[in-house]
């Protein structure tokens, strides 16, 4: 039996496990990294090297790919026929949510690795191990005049892949907390928290950059504006849960109020996850305090909170199914 923390002997056997909830996570922070990345790159970078947003361009063009081949990696083991997942891509039922996830993948993934390409450009021509790669940046670049275009594409399939991940959960019907249409806007907001947060660490961590105030104060403002919008997203999913009665509302009381997913909730998910972030943005906003610790130690919390939302929809959803 797959279960995490303890026995579950007491509940259904947990059909989709671990691997799940951390491809789920992957796809949403590799979508969400991109989105920023592409959002900063229109509207924020100056074109200047050593900058914050630089970083961040940078950042994202090496999460987005990394992250979507890793959780792909992991969803193709769990399938438990992992020489057999080409029959994913030739096999196609286009009323299944996952036929439409896997186009969408199958277009995005090799997007993204373009994008990382031409923003990494010189690093390849330089490096001798990945300059034999160079060619294939130079017959991309030969397309430069349609660059703005793909650019564009790579952002609606990015917005596509973030949804997704909810839609995969959400067309499980026997399952109330999966069964809902708020579960994709939710999984496509958490999953651009996590790409700001991911870009900010990795573009801070190993790309150097210059930070100014007024640029920690949009990073700051940003996510917090993301975060304020998952909050109303995550009431809406247990309120609509609670007032749709029967099995449902059983299984919102239950997955809020018993066990330890109840504690991951409160603790991780929202304490965590999403009142610390908060707090953290207010204080330095209110106080004009803005210090890159408060940056580095908001996104850290973001990720935690991300993923621990994604370990509590795919494990809760399955415990409590509203079934006393």
């Amino acid at each position: 039996m797959n279960n995490v923390w303890g026995s579950m002997a007491q509940y259904d056997v947990i059909n989709w496990p671990w691997p799940i909830a951390v491809y789920l996570f992957l796809a949403g922070a590799s979508a969400g990294s991109i989105i920023i990345a592409l959002l900063v790159k229109w509207n924020r970078h100056d074109k200047e090297t050593s900058t914050i947003w630089d970083a961040m361009i940078k950042a994202g063009a090496l999460i987005s790919p990394l992250t979507i081949i890793v959780g792909l990696g992991l969803l193709i083991l769990d399938l438990g026929k992992p020489l057999s997942f080409y029959w994913l891509l030739i096999s196609y039922n286009f009323e299944s949510v996952m036929t439409l996830g896997v186009i969408a993948l199958f277009l995005y993934t090799p997007l993204s690795l373009v994008f990382t390409a031409l923003i990494f450009e010189d690093v390849i021509k330089k490096n001798s191990l990945l300059s034999i790669f160079y060619p294939i940046v130079s017959f991309v670049k030969s397309f430069s005049k349609y660059a703005k275009k793909i650019e564009y594409v790579l952002f609606f399939l990015a917005l596509i892949v973030g949804a997704y991940t909810g839609f995969l959960l959400s067309a499980n019907m026997s399952i109330p907390m999966w069964n809902s249409p708020i579960l994709p806007i939710l999984f496509l907001a958490s999953g651009i928290s996590a790409g700001i947060a991911g870009n900010i660490l990795v573009g801070m961590l190993f790309f150097k950059s210059s930070i100014n105030k007024e640029s920690i104060k949009y990073l700051l403002m940003l996510d917090l504006r993301v975060i304020m919008l998952e909050i109303p997203l995550l009431l809406l999913l247990f309120v609509g849960m609670f007032y749709s009665g029967g099995a449902s509302k059983i299984s919102a009381i239950q997955a809020l109020s018993i066990g330890n997913w109840a504690l991951v909730f409160w603790v991780g998910v929202i304490a965590v996850g999403l009142v610390t972030p908060v707090l953290i943005a207010l204080t330095a906003l209110k106080n004009h305090d803005y210090k890159v610790k408060f940056i580095l130690f908001n996104s850290v919390v973001v990720l935690i909170g991300v993923i621990l939302l994604r370990f509590y929809i795919v494990y809760a959803g399955q415990i409590f199914t509203g079934v006393l």
